[in-house]
């Protein structure tokens, strides 16, 4: 028995085959392309991220048995808002995505209107452009025609595993779950549902949205005739970030993760407690089960990490791949003063300044790329401690994503945080998490003390180091920062 896992990420598709004791039997991967119309606006083309999803688990069908697999699980990239015809399933623009900054003004307009409070009351989150809600208002004030549609039912609004669902069904379903709901700024916390309040702040017509299912169980079955003649059950969702916490088995509560993406993202598990928090941390729905039960968790968003290595390997051209900055970042001991701060699309938790740029500050002649390639490198660890520094009492941090493959990286981040980094063997452990929903939803695993079983230790680094070099290091970043801010606004 087997699992189809399908992880649409914000650079690509990955499709991967979970066996029954949580191995890895086979992975597909198909990048897509990326879309900046102006400086800030981040779009995709939904057809090229169903295109990307076929050809990836096309990919990976050639590697498998197909009579194994049980059903299908799905993860995805959050936030990213995509408009679709309800019958042809033709989408009429780009998706807007969660790095896009085009909605700073809606956010300040709103916040001036006195709205901020109210909506970090029901949603968890703040008046931000990475989520959806300001997306859509954007879209109603700058393209009424397109608009008109979404209010007249032609259109259906979602996320992109909602997207995917409608693909996969040949417009059957329309649905999400709660760990993608909840990052719309529509969808009520303490209810669990969408809330007509927001709908009426936001100006979006509720029928337009998806129906709310639970992460796992059989939800919807895909058609072979649009499927790559694969009939399978849908039955399991969860949004990147909430998946990779499942994926590493982070059940109880205080348990915490850390995905190195495009972005980083820590979540830590609070349990079925809302836990509010003051210190630029976000409260979200991680999972609701069959049963009804929701699952919260408190997460520090931080929006490129990965995307910085990314830009030195495109933007800047100093590497090669993003396999080679350990090897480059190690021929030198240190950065000699150069900060990267990577406020590229701006500045997520805990700072939260949409109006702040990336900054590469300390550059003398004998500045080498090296330099760079390390204060890149130091630079996600010191994003990924600002944030734990506003969740006391952890004991240890469980780290996935392609970057948490960077040996380097994982021992500056030990060193920064002053705690263990374990790294599990499967460091895919988003497309993972998916792969778990889908088999509690049909029956693979009974239950999560089973698939708890299946986490295996890669490596543990411990903190090492001078420990006063490193609080150094780390406020000088933090004055880097503070000079970064408002440079947009």
């Amino acid at each position: 028995m087997s699992i189809l896992a399908i992880d649409a990420g914000t650079t690509g598709v990955t499709a991967v085959v979970v066996t029954a004791d949580g191995r890895i039997e086979a992975k597909g991967y198909q990048e897509f392309a990326q879309h900046f119309p102006q400086p800030g606006w981040v779009e995709h083309a939904p057809e090229e991220i169903w295109q990307a999803t076929l050809e990836a688990v096309r990919e990976v069908l050639t590697k498998v048995d197909k009579s194994e697999l049980r059903g299908v699980g799905i993860t995805n990239q959050r936030e990213t808002i995509v408009l679709w015809d309800r019958e042809t399933l033709g989408s009429p623009r780009r998706a807007i995505v969660w790095q896009d900054r085009r909605t700073a003004d809606i956010c300040t307009r709103l916040r001036e209107a006195g709205h901020e409070d109210r909506v970090a009351e029901l949603t968890g989150l703040r008046l931000d452009p990475y989520f959806s809600g300001t997306k859509l208002m954007w879209l109603a004030e700058h393209e009424p025609h397109t608009w008109a549609l979404v209010e007249s039912g032609r259109y259906a609004i979602g996320t992109v595993d909602s997207y995917l669902i409608a693909r996969l069904t040949r417009g059957t379903w329309h649905a999400t779950d709660v760990s993608n709901a909840c990052r719309t700024l529509l969808f009520d916390l303490t209810t669990g549902d969408w809330s007509d309040e927001l709908c009426s702040l936001f100006g979006v017509p509720r029928d337009a949205l998806p129906e709310l299912v639970p992460s796992w169980g059989e939800i919807a079955t895909t058609d072979p005739r649009s499927f790559l003649d694969l009939s399978l059950p849908i039955a399991g969702i969860a949004g990147d970030q909430q998946s990779a916490l499942f994926g590493q088995t982070c059940f109880d509560v205080g348990d915490s993760k850390c995905t190195y993406g495009t972005g980083s993202f820590i979540l830590t598990n609070t349990g079925t407690t809302l836990n509010r928090s003051d210190a630029g941390l976000l409260t979200t729905a991680a999972w609701r089960s069959p049963e009804g039960e929701l699952t919260y968790a408190n997460e520090g968003a931080i929006f490129v990490t990965g995307a910085a290595v990314q830009w030195l390997r495109d933007g800047l051209q100093i590497v090669g791949s993003a396999a080679e900055t350990a090897a480059i970042a190690a021929t030198v001991s240190d950065t000699e003063g150069v900060v990267f701060v990577p406020a590229l699309t701006g500045l997520g938790a805990p700072h939260w300044d949409p109006h702040a740029r990336g900054l590469i500050i300390g550059i003398t002649r004998g500045t080498s790329r090296a330099h760079v390639v390390r204060a890149t490198l130091e630079a996600i660890a010191f994003e990924v401690r600002d944030v734990l520094e506003t969740m006391p009492g952890l004991s240890a941090l469980r780290v996935d994503g392609g970057a948490a493959a960077n040996d380097l990286l994982c021992q500056i981040q030990a060193d920064q945080i002053g705690v263990p980094v374990e790294r599990p063997e499967l460091v895919e452990t988003t497309a993972l998490g998916a792969a778990f929903l889908a088999g509690l939803g049909t029956g693979v695993w009974s239950s999560t003390d089973e698939l708890r079983e299946t986490w295996r230790l890669d490596r543990r680094f411990e903190p090492a180091g001078d420990r006063t070099k490193g609080d150094a290091a780390h406020a000088r970043w933090l004055d880097a920062v503070e000079r970064s801010k408002g440079w947009a606004g």
